[in-house]
């Protein structure tokens, strides 16, 4: 158990730092970030940044011998290193739930042999072993790099022989993973974590809806979503959680299908479609992160009221600075990056509603025009 003032430690200076540091400064504990870009978002809200690579092996074991407990906010860390660490500071979330979250054919794997439904997938480590996977999965599917792809990016629609020349210049580049295209009605997520008496707590199942491969808005907690549903949906990430004697926040993406729900993919970390927690909930994802790493009790969260949170991407921020005026509904978070790039993620605004009739009225309650472009 870590008590404040205790240093943590949070590998990633980016928006999920930030959010992690704030909550954790409310509890009165310290907090040291390793990032490259001087005065990045977590930063700016720390104690103190080692600014350096992540993969700078001497700094992050600097993080470690700084900190009580270590974190990060990110998959891509360096498990070598990470190991390392460990004989300097405590690692709750141990370095599995990262070998396992950050490979697609392992987390598929690992969801498959503990009964959790997935998607139909095979794995695809050179160009060549391409036609054979789609010979097993058929078409329609999608071809995704094993590790490092996000947000539409490292993934390769095949609907039919005539995307096979591009599936396999994808393949040759780095290992890949096949899946079958599901015909999912809505994407589904919840947020999981365990307390330090290993009494498992989640989040209500939300609803996400993307714009070119980001998440643009979500919806807490999910319309039209049975209460058998959602037991099940929770139950699939109590087992998820217990399997992984989770520590600290997980988020689980799901499909909501004709056949039922499918889990799609893990987050180990908070996620960007938790953000509503922290002014809808009773307990925010950052606060029950901190708590969790910490080995302290949780207790059952609960959503006050029915919430919205809409992402800003790109020049979104400027747009929604200009319209913040004429809405004082809003919970306006800007993350404090230096540069506005296209797509980009600088921010997000949440509204809580009233009741679950006006919060889907939210959504289009401004005559949004929407500034920013994609990659």
């Amino acid at each position: 158990m870590f008590l404040p003032p205790a240093t943590i430690g949070i590998v990633g200076g980016g928006q999920l730092g930030q959010m992690m540091a704030l909550a954790a400064k409310a509890m009165g504990y310290r907090i040291i970030v390793l990032d490259p870009t001087p005065n990045a978002p977590a930063g700016q809200v720390a104690d103190d940044q080692i600014v350096a690579a992540y993969d700078d092996t001497a700094a992050l074991l600097q993080l470690a011998q700084a900190s009580d407990v270590l974190t990060y906010e990110f998959e891509n860390v360096d498990l070598t290193t990470l190991r390392q660490a460990q004989q300097y500071t405590a690692l709750p979330q141990g370095t599995e739930l990262l070998a396992i979250s950050r490979d697609r054919i392992r987390e598929k794997t690992f969801l498959e042999n503990h009964g959790l439904p997935v998607t139909p997938f095979a794995s695809v480590p050179t160009a060549a072993a391409l036609p054979a996977a789609i010979a097993r999965i058929g078409y329609p599917a999608i071809l995704k790099t094993t590790t490092g792809g996000y947000d539409g990016h490292g993934q390769q629609d095949l609907t039919s022989p005539a995307d096979l020349p591009a599936g396999q210049a994808l393949a040759a580049k780095q290992p890949c993973i096949l899946e079958k295209r599901q015909a999912f009605s809505r994407e589904l997520s919840i947020m999981v974590t365990r307390d330090g008496h290993g009494t498992v707590r989640c989040f209500p199942v939300v609803e996400n809806r993307h714009a070119h491969h980001i998440l643009h808005t979500t919806l807490a907690p999910a319309p039209r979503l049975s209460a058998d549903k959602a037991a099940v949906i929770a139950a699939m990430a109590e087992r998820i959680a217990a399997s992984l004697d989770l520590a600290g926040v997980l988020g689980i993406e799901l499909f909501d299908t004709p056949a039922g729900i499918l889990v799609n993919e893990l987050a180990p970390r908070p996620h960007n479609s938790g953000h509503y927690s922290i002014e809808a909930c009773s307990l925010s994802q950052f606060a029950a992160h901190i708590l969790s790493i910490c080995g302290l009790p949780i207790p059952p969260i609960r959503q006050r009221k029915p919430a919205v949170m809409r992402n800003l991407l790109g020049a979104d921020l400027t747009k929604a600075k200009q319209l913040w005026p004429a809405h004082p509904e809003w919970h306006f978070h800007d993350y404090g990056k230096a540069e506005i790039r296209p797509g980009r993620k600088m921010g997000h605004i949440t509204v809580v509603a009233e009741d679950r009739q006006s919060m889907t009225a939210l959504t289009e309650s401004v005559n949004w025009e929407d500034t920013s472009t994609h990659d």
